[in-house]
């Protein structure tokens, strides 16, 4: 159980944290004091330098038995803050509007109770995850060799979603989080002037048949395992001029699925369309890809021990507003690990995430800490 002096320490340190925000894969400062943090609270070991700038600290009981991970994400948004609080970012153009801030103080507030009452078997890992607003960290820490020591069994997070009441958990098993990924296509000809269109090869209307194409691959509709969505987001053809006929586009499109295979599928769909648009006019195509994440699926026993926990401590939980067709930067722990998404609420009429005026609720912090030590305590003794 937190104490009131460990309460207020989380609170301050959290809006510390939310005045120094770093953007994906820049999270250095963030990482350290998360290291500091964690000094005195009796670690068996801990990873630094994971994925980027990743943390991971371990409590070994030096029991067998199963290894816990939970975790929590490092990194801010690209997003000027508009606040009162005296804890403001100090950084312009940069702000903890995703409550990534207070996501860390529920395992620094685990790794307290944990280093008073250890655990009896098994070990836990709180993983301070990097870069999960681009997608890139989750795949990045798995990758590292360091990861296979930490491998967990079992694999829980928790992030505030406003829209619920305050301290209710929305949880299901199955699909919690859309796939998706940005692709970007450019499209190459030839500038010419604008009085001699003919001299060049121009993409405009390449564009025009390009950006129907893409939008006819998915609408959306019902969010069940046939679900896709193409969102056209940024369409760009020459400069703004009017004496020169384009030589050059860009067309950018966000894909989401409910399923990583039909992601795939959906992107080279997508690829043999604008290489057949290309041909078809003569230009050259090429392709990027960004802030791709795979679909976040809740292991069906994890979602169970995570719900009893819930019972237990008489946390209000169910399944209202799940699947939902936002990604996360979880579901690659689940791909090899038995994981569950919990979405925890700060009140049904509170800041949007992502908004210039989102500040996490630090009423929370013993909330999600009491759900990842009971979970804990039941699996670990």
């Amino acid at each position: 159980m937190l104490t009131n002096t460990d309460k207020i320490e989380l609170v301050e340190l959290r809006r510390y944290l939310h005045q120094h925000p770093e953007l994906s894969g820049e999270e250095e400062h963030t990482a350290s004091t998360i290291v500091l943090a964690l000094k005195p609270l009796a670690c068996t070991q801990v990873h630094t330098g994971l994925g980027g700038h990743g943390v991971a600290a371990v409590f070994d009981s030096g029991v067998a038995g199963p290894t816990l991970m939970f975790r929590a994400e490092l990194d801010a948004l690209p997003i000027q803050e508009i606040s009162s609080n005296q804890w403001i970012s100090t950084v312009p153009g940069k702000g903890h509007m995703c409550g990534h801030d207070g996501h860390m103080m529920f395992l620094l507030a685990l790794a307290k109770m944990l280093s008073i009452k250890p655990v009896a078997k098994g070990r836990v890992v709180l993983m301070f995850q990097p870069s999960e607003e681009d997608g890139s960290g989750a795949r990045a820490v798995v990758a590292e060799p360091a990861y296979d020591a930490i491998r967990p069994d079992y694999a829980f997070a928790i992030h505030v979603e406003p829209g619920r009441p305050f301290g209710f958990v929305a949880t299901r098993a199955g699909l919690m989080n859309c796939a998706s990924l940005g692709l970007e296509i450019k499209l190459q000809g030839k500038t010419a002037h604008a009085a001699d269109p003919e001299e060049g090869v121009s993409p405009a209307l390449a564009v025009a048949k390009l950006l129907e194409q893409l939008s006819e691959l998915g609408g959306g509709g019902q969010l069940d395992d046939e679900f896709c969505m193409a969102t056209l987001t940024h369409a760009r053809v020459g400069e703004y001029t009017f004496g020169i006929a384009p030589g050059d586009a860009i067309v950018a499109v966000t894909l989401r699925t409910a399923r990583d295979d039909a992601l795939a599928s959906m992107e080279e769909q997508a690829r043999t369309l604008a290489k057949k648009v290309a041909d078809d006019a003569g230009l050259s195509v090429s392709f990027s890809v960004f802030d791709a994440f795979a679909a976040t699926v809740n292991d069906a026993e994890a979602t169970d021990i995570a719900k009893a926990a819930m019972t237990a401590l008489n946390i209000s939980h169910g399944d209202v507003g799940l699947p939902m067709r936002a990604s996360e930067d979880f579901g690659v722990f689940g791909w090899d690990a038995k994981s569950a998404m919990l979405c925890l609420g700060p009140g049904e009429d509170y800041a949007a995430l992502h908004n210039p005026d989102y500040d996490f609720p630090d009423d929370l912090i013993p909330v999600g800490a009491a759900i990842f030590e009971r979970i804990t305590r039941d699996l670990l003794g």
